[in-house]
């Protein structure tokens, strides 16, 4: 049977980021479903200071994730799986954060996936996200230099708030060599532009880890990304390493593109080609 690819998008993203990326994968005959996690997509609730910049209000305005937790995108994830499966076979495909979702998925339900592809996406396997960032295979990360678009208090909001629209130019700088360095000025800020303010603040623990039981025995695959500077490839390489140290007999299947962390979604070919050989 045809199988599925169900496409889980990264911090502050949503379904409308894999456009492009489905368009290619659907001239190429692929089935595709991009999820939006919970309080993402139409349900991410912007506050209107967002839009005004008001920056005194955008601190304090609620947020829709506010005690949202990886538990709810399991929940929500299993239940689109369920549907998925009776298609046919499911390939998910993680970006960036979405990795951890999909990682859980997998440690409580591998019923429902056939095989699991991380796009330069978190893949814990010894640590917490926290303790990968303070990692040496991290120190090529730029996200240190982008925090100025923090908009509010994480502790008191119940979650993580980013201003995107802000107009600090040694922010903005930061935010596309992180995001788009390879893209133009245009292209960055249209993908700047498809963003959400808030995200939540659990990134996952060491229960979250990858279960060699359960996640170790689904086939998986693993996108490189050589020019990222928000997850570095040497980061990559770490994640892929641990999980195949992990379980020996079922290793990552690697796929390697020289772009930068969101370069593939705005340019989807190379990427829609690995993907339907999959297939």
């Amino acid at each position: 049977m045809t199988p599925t690819f169900v496409l889980i998008h990264g911090s502050n993203a949503n379904s409308f980021t894999w456009a492009p990326l489905q368009r290619e994968l659907a001239l190429l005959g692929h089935r595709s479903l991009a999820v939006d996690l919970p309080g993402h997509g139409f349900e991410a609730g912007v506050p209107s200071a967002f839009q005004t910049q008001d920056a005194a209000e955008l601190a304090e305005a609620p947020s829709h994730l506010a005690g949202v937790g990886l538990q709810a995108n399991v929940d929500h994830m299993v239940a689109i799986l369920k549907r998925a499966k009776q298609n046919g076979p499911v390939i998910a495909v993680a970006h960036s954060r979405g990795g951890v979702t999909l990682t859980a998925v997998a440690n409580r339900h591998p019923e429902l996936l056939d095989r699991l592809v991380y796009a330069s996406a978190w893949c814990c396997v010894e640590h917490t996200p926290r303790e990968y960032v303070a990692r040496p295979e991290n120190a090529g990360s730029v996200l240190d230099r982008v925090m100025g678009v923090s908009a509010a208090n994480p502790a008191r909001l119940g979650a993580v708030r980013m201003n995107w629209r802000t107009a600090d130019p040694a922010l903005l700088a930061a935010l596309k060599e992180s995001m788009l360095a390879d893209g133009t000025d245009d292209e960055f800020r249209v993908f700047l532009s498809t963003l959400t303010p808030d995200e939540s603040l659990d990134a996952g623990g060491p229960e979250d880890r990858a279960d060699a039981a359960t996640w170790g025995r689904i086939p998986r695959s693993y996108i490189r990304i050589t020019q990222d500077t928000s997850i570095p490839v040497e980061l990559q390489d770490l994640f892929i390493k641990e999980a195949d140290a992990l379980t020996p007999d079922n290793t990552f299947d690697v796929h390697t593109l020289d772009t930068s962390h969101v370069g593939f979604l705005v340019r989807p070919e190379r990427a829609a080609a690995i993907l339907a050989a999959m297939a």
